[in-house]
């Protein structure tokens, strides 16, 4: 089996010898491969497997410099161990968190305009299989619980300082990049779906149909994603050389 051309929701297409999708890996099964006997058959296996939390990340611009503050950072919260337990097995938002706090300004001034700095605050949370909540009501909440918590540790008059602002849930993940279940980081990193584990970089069954990031191997994050790229253009360039 062979990929032959892409289209685009626009009516735009085109045919390609081989063909790359850095799309979440569900999406490019169930929907892009939609009404293939491959994609329904490998999004159905898919879907039963463990995904990785998502994230709730607040964006903000305040006014004033922070010398003091680094340009990365963690404020660990009260407990640790019982936190990944409420997010990764009960499903649940806690009253607590850890928060990643991203400070770019301390580096690169020239980040914000002169006089104010841009940070984010990045707070993991359950992905939406396990907590389906109403991001439209908690987002608000929860963005103020956790500048609350940044004023109260660095930054004492965060509020009248900001602005501007705004907030990502998972069901941004969702909508805007279709992440499946609002997934961060998409495939869980577990023994079983690591490695060989993971979608492979050219799939199995269509033979010039290639897989690129955080779904494929070797799996998430930056460093990940990049060895990702990297062995799947390796692949490409070999198979479209013979």
């Amino acid at each position: 089996t062979r990929a032959t051309e892409v289209e685009t929701s626009s009516g735009w297409k085109e045919r390609f010898d081989a063909i790359a999708s850095n799309a979440d890996i569900m999406h490019s099964y169930r929907d892009l491969l939609a009404g293939s006997q491959r994609g329904a058959a490998y999004a159905k296996k898919l879907a039963r497997k463990r995904f990785s939390p998502s994230l709730f990340v607040v964006h903000f611009g305040v006014e004033g410099s922070w010398p003091g503050i680094p340009h990365h950072m963690i404020l660990f919260g009260p407990r640790y161990r019982e936190l990944l337990k409420d997010i990764y097995v009960h499903g649940v938002l806690p009253r607590d968190f850890s928060i990643y706090l991203h400070h770019p300004t301390v580096t690169d001034p020239s980040m914000a305009p002169a006089g104010k700095s841009t940070f984010y605050a990045l707070v993991p949370v359950a992905h939406m299989g396990k907590l389906t909540v109403d991001w439209e009501q908690i987002g608000p909440l929860l963005e103020k619980r956790i500048l609350d918590e940044v004023g109260r540790r660095l930054i004492p008059d965060i509020h009248d300082r900001i602005v501007t602002k705004f907030h990502y849930a998972p069901r941004d993940f969702a909508l805007d990049l279709n992440a499946y279940l609002g997934s961060a980081f998409s495939l869980e990193p577990v023994l079983t779906q690591s490695a060989w584990f993971r979608a492979h970089n050219r799939d199995d069954k269509i033979s010039n149909f290639y897989l690129v990031g955080a779904g494929t191997h070797p799996g998430a994050g930056i460093p990940g994603v990049v060895g990702s790229a990297k062995a799947t253009a390796g692949l490409m360039i070999e198979d479209l050389a013979r």
